[in-house]
């Protein structure tokens, strides 16, 4: 490695996709993230594109996804688009020669995966980084450092749980078609990090059950509002996964590692602030709306996370072996979902 890196050139980066999330990591990019710049933005939505130009001042828009890669001098790309369209884009992405940012998952289909993986092996210079944002959370990167300081000994469970506010609407019930499920969609994240903090193990046999307690419009998915897994690993490590589309009180993500010394605990409140409410009902304290706001901040690490293993030339920590893994046991928790019955993997 060179000793020049305190001199890293800026990173200039083009974004595709400018919905909810799109905006988030548009804003940290053009104002928050030291050593990168937003050049371009890319959307087929004029109103996005507008919001680009108007809100952030981005100085190029495009419409069209080839002509962003071709602008002139780009270093990378940030994907914030349907699931359906990252696999394909990813590969346009480094054949052009860029640097690639996706959110997760990285494909509801495992072979998409290993064309990524392929292509991606193709241009070992070039850094491919599938966003599983909870691993740059403050409070989970704790917990991982505790685990490998071996605080609470050889850890041999986790129990994790992704559980969005009830949406009288029924936001993702559109989305509902192309998502994957909601094990895919919501418990992607504690698979990835059920296996982060178990030591990486292979799984051998998933289990899931559900149940469709509010959004009945999900059956015709063959979908279901709330979930919960069973994982089985090489190593006799077990992971349970619990998701849900019903919370009243708010988003509601937490994690529980088992070890043969200890249990460590991440988010067993959801809590908004500090503040404590005392009352007629009782003692409460108000909790988070989204994982927008529970996340905030690791939105953020990540995004510097990526930009300074480019400009430092370092190797990322999380791979798309990982990414692909995530999407290998997430598909085996929707079979089994539909076919009532364990998946061996």
């Amino acid at each position: 490695m060179s000793h020049s890196t305190t001199h890293a050139p800026t990173l200039r980066v083009g974004i595709v996709g400018l919905g909810r999330l799109g905006r988030r990591h548009a804003e940290n990019l053009m104002t928050r993230v030291a050593g990168a710049t937003l050049v371009a933005a890319c959307s087929p939505l004029p109103a996005e594109l507008e919001w680009a130009r108007d809100t952030l001042q981005v100085p190029h828009l495009y419409a069209d996804y080839e002509a962003l890669l071709a602008h002139d001098g780009l270093d990378a790309v940030f994907l914030v688009t349907p699931t359906s369209l990252h696999s394909q884009q990813i590969i346009q992405a480094l054949k052009a020669g860029k640097h690639v940012f996706c959110e997760k998952p990285l494909s509801l289909d495992l072979e998409d995966c290993r064309r990524v993986s392929a292509e991606a092996a193709r241009h070992p210079q070039l850094k491919v980084m599938i966003g599983f944002v909870r691993r740059f959370d403050a409070s989970y990167r704790d917990a991982y450092n505790k685990i490998q300081q071996g605080a609470i000994g050889s850890p041999f469970m986790v129990y994790s749980q992704t559980c969005d506010q009830y949406d009288p609407d029924g936001f993702f019930v559109k989305f509902a078609a192309t998502s994957g499920g909601i094990f895919l969609d919501c418990s992607v994240h504690d698979i990835d990090l059920a296996r982060w903090l178990l030591g990486n193990p292979q799984a051998v046999r998933v289990y899931a059950s559900g149940t469709t307690a509010i959004h009945q419009d999900l059956q015709q998915f063959h979908d279901v509002d709330n979930g919960v897994a069973i994982c089985e690993f090489d190593s006799g490590r077990i992971a349970t996964f619990y998701a849900s589309r019903t919370m009243p009180h708010g988003h509601d993500t937490m994690t529980e590692i088992t070890g043969t010394a200890g249990r460590l605990t991440v988010g067993s409140n959801p809590r908004r602030n500090r503040v404590e409410i005392a009352d007629a009902h009782g003692v409460r304290n108000e909790c988070l709306p989204s994982f927008f706001e529970r996340f905030e901040d690791a939105f953020l690490t990540e995004v510097s996370v990526f930009v300074d293993a480019i400009r430092r030339e370092q190797k990322l920590e999380l791979t798309l072996a990982d990414a692909t893994e995530a999407t290998r046991i997430g598909i085996a928790l929707r079979e089994s979902l539909l076919s009532k019955q364990p998946v061996l993997l």
